[in-house]
């Protein structure tokens, strides 16, 4: 049995969907994968991956480079002949479902892991590409394509004259390894109020900095961003408005780091004031090392956890609120850590990467 996942980039496809892949390997299956490369090619073919790469860029909309782009895809997948395929992403899910109906692939499955910024901006470009990728989303998946979402706000929306009622799954998020990410005490360093995720606006990351500002102004407390600038996306800062936060005193940027158990060991408060998400992976991973979450009330951000229980919600781009939640966490212990304990339970009952591995493999056997 040939299985081919198809997705944007080789570093998102490690970071949430390899556990799967390598299980996926285990029980016999050939493993493709066709994906933007960067230096995690080698990488991946030692874990026994065949890696196909494409010339795909996550923010470019050139009409020649596209259909480049769904030419390459239409070579691998008429050359690899899979039984199974799975694309993540959104130009994964569009190229890879409309190549793989078309070629007959038996077994078509896609991952919606968050609409992007086209069904969170409201620009005229925003809302004209909006428009033509539901289109597109409705004819790369027909009729039978198994449609895999992280929320029920995203279900509806396809729902809505793109697939059928039968075709979803939820399943929600893409789990975690509970061995690896233990449940670590906090240190008793000065508080420490993260930010994991890539640099971008629609994270959130420009409230999470002006938050910053207003709860420095009465308490000694630490900002920090965990995550790098993403040239790729068009709504990541840049490296100047970066520097720029950081030298008025606000946050400290840490940059990328790879040990994620290590770095939540060193927060006392994770936040992510997102605009929307499928299902932020660092919030289940902050639940998982046992660190109460801060985050906005919007679909996915909602869904990672247990409101007022494993952590709060305020609205969207609301700066006040934001700082309002990050003082209250500061300033009462007990609190704090008793979301800080919820959410290890929270984590152990509903994002255990084992769990999810079963689902995915349950699904390209068609036992969905």
């Amino acid at each position: 049995m040939k299985l081919l996942y198809i997705v944007n980039v080789d570093w998102f496809f490690i970071s949430h969907r390899l556990p799967i892949a390598l299980a996926a390997i285990k029980n016999g299956y050939e493993v493709h994968i066709a994906c933007g490369v960067t230096n995690k090619k080698s990488y991946l073919e030692s874990l026994g991956i065949n890696v196909h790469p494409i010339s795909l860029s996550r923010s470019g909309t050139s009409l020649l480079s596209e259909l480049k782009v769904l030419k390459q895809v239409w070579n691998i997948v008429n050359h690899v002949k899979p039984d199974v395929s799975h694309a993540i992403t959104i130009k994964g899910v569009v190229y890879g479902g409309l190549v793989t109906r078309f070629l007959k692939v038996k077994m078509r499955v896609a991952s919606i892991s968050g609409l992007g910024y086209v069904f969170i901006d409201g620009s005229i470009k925003a809302r004209t590409l909006k428009i033509l990728i539901k289109k597109l989303y409705s004819f790369a998946l027909g009729f039978d394509t198994k449609v895999i979402f992280q929320n029920r706000s995203d279900e509806s929306i396809f729902l809505d004259n793109i697939i059928d009622k039968s075709q979803s799954i939820i399943i929600r998020g893409s789990g975690v390894d509970l061995k690896l990410l233990s449940f670590t005490p906090e240190l008793t360093t000065k508080k420490t109020v993260m930010f994991l995720a890539r640099l971008l606006k629609d994270k959130g990351l420009i409230e999470f900095c002006e938050a910053a500002k207003i709860v420095k102004q009465d308490l000694d407390v630490r900002f920090v961003l965990v995550g790098d600038v993403d040239f790729d996306n068009p709504n990541s800062i840049t490296q100047r408005e970066l520097a720029d936060f950081v030298s008025s005193g606000a946050v400290e940027h840490w940059g990328y780091v790879a040990n994620v158990n290590e770095v939540i060991s060193k927060s006392h408060i994770m936040v992510l004031p997102s605009y929307r998400e499928g299902l932020p992976k660092s919030l289940v991973e902050a639940a998982a090392c046992g660190r109460a979450v801060i985050t906005t009330d919007v679909p996915g951000c909602r869904d990672a956890i247990i409101p007022d229980v494993t952590g709060l919600l305020v609205p969207v781009k609301n700066i006040g609120k934001l700082a309002e939640a990050i003082i209250e966490l500061l300033i009462n212990d007990n609190k704090r850590l008793a979301m800080a304990s919820a959410g290890r339970l929270l984590a152990e009952q509903a994002f255990d990467i084992n769990d999810i591995v079963k689902k995915h493999l349950m699904i390209y056997e068609g036992q969905s």
